[in-house]
């Protein structure tokens, strides 16, 4: 028989889920280094549409500010996944233009978290409530 985690894990992730979804989003267009914390966490990118946020990608770091702004605004298609995804199903033809996407279209919000375990986990958990558009790869 496989032991359970306890209902007080259900209940971290659960009220990580909540927190990450309150906190206020960052326009990527508005978007400065100087915004962002060098802290480690989860993030979510939200793609603005019709009024709506559309959950895009969840990913967890170690540095925030590097991530989102060093990586996916800013990163090549090495660093950057979600430009990747942009351009890989065809909702972009360049990396400048998923860059510009990204600028006009996208916001993230993130929460902090130091434990790279509870990061996978709360990952793990928020991509499954969420469903995000990319981040979700076919297993090998």
């Amino acid at each position: 028989m496989i032991k359970r985690k306890s209902t007080d894990w259900n209940r971290f992730l659960k009220a990580s889920l909540k927190q990450l979804l309150s906190r206020p989003p960052v326009k990527f267009a508005e978007m400065t280094p100087s915004m962002l914390p060098q802290i480690a966490g989860v993030y979510l990118i939200t793609k603005l549409e019709g009024g709506s946020e559309i959950p895009y990608y969840i990913g967890r770091t170690k540095n925030i500010k590097q991530r989102l702004y060093g990586d996916h605004l800013m990163g090549s298609l090495a660093n950057a996944p979600l430009k990747k995804y942009l351009i890989g199903n065809q909702e972009c033809s360049t990396i400048e233009e998923a860059k510009e996407f990204i600028q006009r279209r996208c916001m993230a919000r993130w929460i902090e978290e130091s434990d790279y375990r509870n990061r996978g986990a709360i990952e793990g958990y928020c991509t499954a409530v969420l469903f995000p558009a990319y981040g979700i790869e076919e297993e090998h």
